[in-house]
């Protein structure tokens, strides 16, 4: 019997609900989302600016009574967890309203984990699930960690590839421009070693 609990509670620890999206907010924009928490839930917002300006946006987060919980200003990657004290609608923002002129690309990860479980499992058995709980608690930063060397990797290549591209055709013009003052100083030197005869 305890081996099978073992096995539940550490099921229950590593099943977690993630989602990742990827939204454009307009220069002076605002994109809300929310999430209904149980008092004592976990939830874990990571997220990255991939495009647009500065690369930075605000971001905060409210629980059901409107009262902030969560602020952050002009950053361009961050990860908050927040352990809901009120049970309802918790609602957090990414807002672009400082940037008059810039659109900005973010993606971000919302994990939700079923935090009550864990914090009983926790208290109430042996060493060795204890032990499973806080590995579960590795597992997933590790896989949080992950998620943003990915984004990094993709913003990186593209800028690599951006420059890859402008690199290459400003070598074409160069070899344009290389190759037409050639042919000219061609054309002029030939002009200028001809003999002309007065008839």
């Amino acid at each position: 019997m305890n081996r099978l609990l073992l096995v539940i509670a550490s099921l229950l620890l590593i099943i977690q609900h993630v989602y990742t999206m990827s939204v454009d907010i307009e220069a002076g924009g605002l994109d809300c989302y929310f999430e209904d928490l149980e008092v004592g839930e976990r939830v874990t917002i990571s997220y990255e600016v991939n495009h647009g300006g500065n690369l930075d946006i605000d971001f905060w987060m409210s629980d059901p009574n409107a009262a902030i919980v969560i602020s952050t200003v002009r950053t361009t990657s961050d990860t908050h967890t927040y352990h809901a004290r009120v049970e309802g609608r918790h609602i957090y923002c990414f807002s672009n309203e400082f940037s008059a002129l810039s659109e900005k690309r973010i993606a971000f990860n919302v994990h939700e984990n079923f935090q009550k479980v864990h914090d009983s499992v926790k208290e109430t058995t042996d060493p060795l699930e204890r032990e499973i709980a806080e590995l579960a608690d590795s597992i997933f930063a590790v896989k949080v960690q992950q998620e943003y060397i990915v984004y990094r990797e993709r913003q990186h290549r593209d800028t690599a590839e951006s420059t890859n591209s402008r690199v290459k055709w400003w070598s074409i013009a160069q070899l344009g421009l290389l190759s037409s003052v050639c042919l000219w100083q061609v054309y002029y030197l030939k002009r200028f070693f001809e003999v002309k005869r007065a008839v």
